[in-house]
């Protein structure tokens, strides 16, 4: 089967992101053509419990349900190109399948839709954001939980470390916007070596082209981003028409998605608040660099 029509980030994708893909196409389809879910069920001749399955992704369609379903919405122009999701969706393994006991239920969503991202945007008030992170600096962080063994905390390091790949892409790698609170560059994992080792590597990073490090300086006054901690907005590419993106909020026992529009709108605003009160790329480096000189005295 030939998946050219499929964005090279769709296709590097995990079983969850072709699902929740699916999922919401079948879900804004059937809402333009003003249809309710009994009368997408009556077509399959099923019940409108598997239409609401099929659209909050717990199961996926057959090919020959899509194809009528997506005739019945009045696509029949998307059916080869949501039968070559569906293919992919079937066929998709998580490249973190050998490093599973370092991933709870919770953050295997998070990885998947990570993965397939087209944009992510992501304010950081206490670590370097993950995708930035040396194995060094990464490993200092895992040890600091006590529940872990030596080996989850290596199974945690590499996973962390195997999510980055979505930087070095051949194909349209991810644009990460990061804006991470001056307090981070000071907050010591590791020790000078591990600290000065990672704050290279951020002042390295904030050089690639798809790569935006802003640093929100003490002095930048107060942000209402701040009152809710650190969190990540997400974008995927345009051929996920019928995505709007989603929020990740990270808890101490779990993840929260925020999946309203509205939602999104309000944390895309405290993002370009964030953007506007932090320091621009040059003065960002700047940043760094008097940190890695605090960490060599």
């Amino acid at each position: 089967m030939d998946i050219s029509a499929v964005p090279p980030a769709l296709r590097s994708g995990s079983p969850a992101l072709f699902k929740r893909t699916i999922a919401l196409s079948l879900q804004r389809w059937r809402k333009d053509a003003k249809l309710a879910q009994r009368d997408a069920a009556k077509r399959l001749d099923r019940t409108p419990q598997h239409i609401s399955n099929l659209e909050s992704g717990e199961r996926l369609p057959s090919a020959a349900d899509l194809e009528l379903l997506l005739d019945m919405y009045g696509k029949p122009d998307r059916i080869t190109f949501m039968r070559e999701l569906l293919s992919a969706a079937k066929r998709a393994r998580n490249w973190w399948t050998a490093l599973s006991g370092a991933v709870p239920r919770w953050f295997d969503l998070y990885l998947g839709l990570e993965s397939g991202a087209s944009e992510l945007s992501t304010f950081e008030t206490v670590l370097v954001p993950g995708l930035l992170q040396t194995r060094d600096y990464a490993e200092e962080v895992f040890r600091g939980n006590p529940d872990l063994t030596a080996e989850q905390v290596e199974q945690c390091v590499d996973l962390r470390m195997g999510r980055q790949q979505i930087l070095d892409r051949d194909e349209d790698p991810v644009t990460l916007w990061a804006v991470i609170d001056e307090s981070v560059l000071y907050r010591n994992y590791g020790g000078a070596i591990t600290m000065y080792r990672q704050l290279a590597h951020l002042l390295e990073q904030s050089q690639r082209p798809r790569v935006d490090v802003q640093i929100l300086p003490y002095n930048a006054g107060a942000a209402v981003a701040h009152q809710g901690g650190s969190f990540v907005v997400m974008r995927f590419p345009p051929a996920m028409e019928n995505d709007p993106g989603l929020v990740y909020l990270e808890l101490l026992t779990g993840g929260q998605y925020f999946e309203n529009p509205a939602e999104i709108a309000e944390y895309r605003r405290a993002m370009t608040r964030l953007h506007a009160l932090a320091a621009d790329q040059n003065r960002s480096r700047d940043l760094i660099q008097r940190a890695l000189k605090e960490v060599t005295r």
